[in-house]
């Protein structure tokens, strides 16, 4: 080995040096990382960024501590500089996302401690940091160019153990048996997730991001508003180096596998056999995108810029389950991103990003013959857009060598807008029942030029304005970490029918002096009725929140590091005229952790946590309590039937023509924005989870590292909407306010409900609030539960330039009574409002929760042959989740739950066994435990990829092509959990497949930078 090789691996050495006698660091709002360590008192440590020139320098204290925080991520040269002399060869040091670089060094300005750290090949990881007291994967972008992973940033946190898709029809992820609406994603600081429902966040190429780091337990107390786990991803930087690319991604209908067909037997109300099919072998997409980049210097040392724009290009078609209609979509979007970085001296920082992830899908629809195969007329085009323009700008300072201050200010946008050509042009017509028989003799024929006879059109958007200020300072043995954050996120929503006048039209058959819904009678020769009504709902909502938070890490002694934390969350939830509606305050998560060096020399560590975390509730509250409400209705007399052309698709259709108006418009329906009493809990508080980390750490040598840690999390408080219809013991019409199921709720009753005054009554939900129809029981719900316990064993082996492998086992167990606030059982998406508690059989048994997977073990390895070639793998083994059975009513209780269909909430745990079609006193039940009917299968999912580069000196040209799914495993992923139609009429379709996996596809990559 020559020299030059030798002198570039004791430099890199630096990365991972012994951690053990290092002074405590943890980073604001971790979209940066830090250099820190021992040297000689009295050294200067001069840091040096290899990209922008970046300089910084601290002198090491009396116990020969220093720190250095708030770096921008990248690679960094550290001098020993004693008496304005260098002392020895520069260390080169890489920072990463959200993490402490540990560097001893000694008096001849060396690194100490080499046996405590991970040498491989010409890099050094470090495995085991003594002052981390969470669980989380870091991911950068070189790894995950060597693996088969999606480009997106749900693919990057699946790689985390703990971490598994949600319900697949709401979708989303699940951290450690937390719904999928609990979750955070921050982009460079940036808070990116949805707040109406929390189910989504802003997105950006794969190109756009240089590190990302999966949290799924123990973060910080700079980290709130979440109950699951949290993304964070830094995006990449411009640098002293004019560098371009473009890479092109290929994903062809040639390289996709055929998905398979299912049918499955219903019965009709004769116990006729009825097909139900899911058909989706003829489904068909082609995938193109164009990335382009470049970066450089303005202003060399100073001022840097990085560029991206990539165009996408996505043509499908597909049909609907029943196979009598088909969809073509084409979405032709760009993306474009960029992020400014100012050095205004070594000690001050500017930051801007700013992207857009706005895009447009246009689905046409036709008609279609799955038999003949056969394409028919088109019945209608649609355009749904989404994603929206963020950005932000970011100040670091540093103030002295012990004190730093960040601000940050930024937005957020997101929108969500269907729309067609027909709904200006064209009202939507419905044929009641009572019109049938004429309806029949017509021939049933198309009665509207608007393709659907039911949806609202919906414009909605989204808008989070973001401000933060974080601050360290280092006192000694302590870093006190302090700041505070305030969000308001502003929905402006609105609903309404289609058509030129906003009147939704439905045909009735009436008979001449029928009162109709307005009071006035039918005229004599009358003899139909058309009603129009409008509706229309929604408009502008702000949310605020607000928290301070405070820390302390604190080095007890060099090899026991105490985190000491507090985090005070605001929210106020306002109504469209502005006006709060739920407050909460005071909402206060303490957090503990501690981090023990066993052996004071950086190679083991046993650490731990306990902490409270808050999750607020989403603006789709807003929306649907505190928002006015037009609902008038205006009735016509029918004057026959006039042919007429679809403007749009150029069909023929029947339209109906109004006569004159009859009697007055019916506005009785119209709410206002105004007593909102007995809408929300007037002691509403937010839900909380607590949890608990133990694990442990050490290195095998200086490429493998193993650990073990063991994760507790307890729900037992939530916020949902529920049923009362016994306020003050007496039965009365519904109530369903926002509260906590299953604890006191403080509504406002009147005496027209039975209740002694009109005033506020407070009640003991777990006891009183519901009355059983039938038997007349004031019965109460169930309290709240959802308990994780997981055990994690992991084992790792660093990338050398040759081969890298990571494994993992993960056990889990999730039980309980509530999954949090989306119903996956049923596939109710409604965060916060999915009929959990619309009754108290709902939720009374406990047992294995939907998210509950007991096993999950995941591989993950890359291996390069020669400078040609490089093979990267993945492997996924998931164990099947529990099937639920869900009946329609239960002892004591006259009424039939919710049972329409699979996208509904309610249903029980009682079974009817026999004399089910007597009184309910009479029928016999059979009590159902969750998960009772066994597992669904085991979920095997395996991605491979190969990459060839030119073997052309000073040309970076590259193929990639990547195969996911490789074994074309189309296994079950959700079944229907419905059991009865009816007390004790058995759904012959209860347990059968809803969706499955995606079947085989690959996916080629070219890229070249220079």
């Amino acid at each position: 080995m020559n020299s030059r090789i030798l002198r570039k691996a004791a430099l890199c050495v630096a990365l991972g040096a012994c951690l053990g006698t290092m002074a405590p660091l943890a980073m604001a709002q971790s979209a940066t990382g830090a250099v820190a360590g021992r040297a000689t008192a009295g050294d200067q440590l001069v840091l040096t960024s290899r990209q922008t020139g970046l300089s910084r320098t601290v002198t090491a204290g009396g116990d020969g501590a220093y720190r250095l925080t708030q770096l921008p991520v990248g690679d960094y040269s550290l001098q020993v500089v004693r008496d304005g002399q260098p002392v020895g060869s520069p260390v080169q040091v890489n920072v990463a996302l959200g993490g402490t670089t540990s560097v001893n060094l000694g008096r001849d300005g060396g690194v100490a401690n080499l046996d405590a750290i991970e040498v491989v090949g010409s890099r050094v990881v470090n495995r085991v940091d003594v002052f981390s007291i969470e669980t989380a994967t870091n991911v950068s972008r070189e790894e995950i160019a060597r693996l088969p992973v999606p480009q997106d940033l749900s693919s990057v946190a699946l790689l985390a153990p703990g971490v598994i898709g949600g319900n697949s029809s709401l979708g989303g992820i699940s951290f450690g048996g937390s719904s999928i609406a609990e979750n955070s994603v921050y982009i460079n600081g940036l808070n990116v997730t949805d707040f109406y429902r929390r189910q989504s966040f802003s997105t950006a190429p794969f190109a756009f991001f240089d590190q990302f780091q999966i949290k799924t337990g123990g973060y910080s107390v700079e980290f709130g508003r979440s109950t699951g786990g949290v993304i964070n991803a830094v995006t990449r930087s411009g640098s002293n180096e004019f560098e371009g690319g473009i890479e092109v991604t290929f994903e062809p209908e040639a390289f996709k596998a055929t998905a398979e067909d299912h049918r499955f037997y219903d019965t009709d109300g004769a116990g006729n056999p009825v097909p139900v099919d899911y058909r989706s072998s003829r489904d068909r997409s082609s995938f193109l995108k164009t990335n382009v980049w470049a970066s450089g210097p303005l202003v060399q040392d100073k001022l840097f810029l990085f560029a991206m724009y990539e165009q996408r290009q996505t043509d499908s078609g597909y049909n609907l389950s029943s196979g009598t209609t088909w969809n073509t979509g084409d979405s032709d979007n760009g993306f474009w991103g960029a992020k400014l970085d100012w050095n205004i001296t070594g000690n001050h920082l500017l930051e801007l990003l700013a992207f857009s992830d706005e895009g447009d899908t246009e689905t046409t629809t036709y008609r279609y013959d799955w038999d003949a195969a056969e394409r028919g007329a088109i019945s209608g085009v649609s355009t749904s857009e989404g994603g929206g323009k963020s950005g932000s700008i970011t100040y670091t300072g540093r103030f002295g060598e012990n004190f730093v201050a960040k601000a940050m200010y930024g937005t957020n946008r997101s929108q969500s807008v269907v729309s067609s050509p027909s709904d200006e042009l064209c009202p939507q017509v419905i044929i009641n029942a009572s019109y049938n028989a004429v309806y029949a003799s017509m021939g049933r024929p198309t009665v509207s030029c608007h393709p659907s006879a039911s949806a609202s059109v919906v414009d909605h958007h989204d808008e989070r304005e973001v401000g933060r200020l974080d601050f360290e300072w280092a006192l000694g043995d302590h870093l006190l970490r302090f700041g505070l954050d305030t969000e308001t996120m502003t929905t402006d929503r609105t609903t309404f029918y289609p058509g030129p006048t906003a009147q939704r039209y439905t045909v009735y058959s009436y008979a001449p002096g029928a009162v109709l819904g307005n009071g006035a009678a039918v005229p004599a020769g009358v003899s139909a009725v058309v009603m129009g009504r409008e509706r229309r709902d929604g408009g502008v909502f702000d949310t605020e929140a607000s928290a301070w938070y405070i820390e302390d890490d604190w080095s007890i002694t060099p090899n026991l590091l105490l985190n000491l934390g507090v985090r005070v969350d605001s929210l106020d939830y306002k109504t469209a005229t502005g006006s709060s509606f739920i407050k909460m305050d005071d909402l206060v998560s303490p957090r503990l952790g501690f981090s023990w060096d066993i052996k004071g020399d950086g190679r083991t560590k046993l650490f731990g946590n306990a902490g409270r975390y808050y999750l607020p509730v989403n603006n789709i509250i807003n929306y649907t309590f505190a928002g006015g409400l037009v609902d008038e209705y205006t009735y016509y007399a029918l004057d026959g039937w006039s042919a007429q052309t679809n403007p749009v698709t150029g069909t023929a259709y029947m339209a109906p023509v109004l006569g004159a108006q009859i009697g007055p418009v019916d506005d009785e329906m119209n709410i206002g924005v105004g007593d909102l009493r007995q809408s929300v809990d007037r002691e509403l508080d937010a839900m909380y989870q607590d949890e608990f980390i133990l694990g442990f750490q050490s290195m095998i040598n200086q490429a493998w590292s193993w650990g073990v840690n063991a994760t507790y999390r307890d729900l037992t408080h939530a916020v949902d909407d529920m049923r009362i219809n016994a306020l003050c013991g007496v039965r009365h019409s519904n109530l369903w306010p926002i509260a906590n199921p299953g604890e006191e709720v403080t509504v406002w009753g009147t005496t027209a409900m039975g209740c002694a005054q009109d005033g506020w009554v407070t009640i003991d939900t777990s006891k009183e609030g519901y009355m059983l129809a039938g038997s007349n029981q004031i019965v109460g719900y169930q309290k709240p539960e959802r308990t994780y316990k997981g055990v994690e064993i992991q084992i790792d082996r660093a990338w050398d330039d040759t081969w890298a492998f990571n494994a993992s086992y993960l056990w889990s167990k999730l039980e309980g009574n509530h999954e949090g606030p989306v119903n996956s059982d049923t596939n109710y998406g409604d965060t916060g409002m999915v009929q959990h508690w619309d009754h108290p059989a709902n939720n009374e048994r406990y047992g294995d929760l939907f998210n509950d997977h007991r096993h999950q073990i995941k591989l993950r390895g890359s291996y390069r042959l020669n400078e040609q070639w490089l093979f990267g793998g993945t492997v996924t083994a998931l164990s099947g989740g529990p099937i639920t059975a869900f009946g329609t009513s239960w002892p004591g209780e006259d009424s039939v739950a919710s049972y329409t269909s699979e996208g509904s909430g309610g249903g029980t745990g009682w079974i009817c066994v026999s004399n089910c079609s007597a009184p309910n006193a009479q029928r016999v039940y059979e009590y159902s435990q969750r998960g009772a009917f066994g597992r669904m299968p085991w979920i095997y999912n395996v991605g491979a990829n190969v990459t060839w580069t030119l073997p052309v000196e000073d040309v970076d040209l590259k193929v990639r092509l990547s195969v996911y799914n490789l074994l074309n495993e189309q296994e079950v992923i959700n079944v229907r959990g419905r059991y009865e139609k009816q007390p004790g009429v058995y759904r012959t379709t209860f347990g059968t497949g809803t969706r499955w996996q995606s079947p085989r596809y690959a996916q080629l990559v070219l890229t070249w930078n220079f």
